[in-house]
């Protein structure tokens, strides 16, 4: 089965090797057929401390890393 990739921008890069990444997601309402824009927000595992706050990054699923990293920076997008 392939990892998920997803794209985003970092929010917070205060923990070490760690990122927080807001990936934006847009669908239609099946209903009111308004685009609706919903938002979550990954952990990310940085080893290398590389990326900042306002970055566009990729992150890939992976095996847990500790309790709430279960994803990886790729490379910045």
């Amino acid at each position: 089965m392939p990892k998920r990739i997803l794209q985003g921008v970092v929010t917070s890069d205060k923990n070490d090797q760690t990122v927080t990444v807001l990936v934006e997601r847009r669908f239609k309402h099946p209903l009111l057929q308004k685009t609706v824009r919903k938002s979550k927000k990954y952990r990310a595992h940085d080893a290398a401390n590389q990326f900042k706050t306002g970055d566009t990054v990729r992150i890939e699923e992976c095996a847990p890393i500790s309790k709430t990293k279960r994803w990886k920076v790729v490379v910045e997008a």
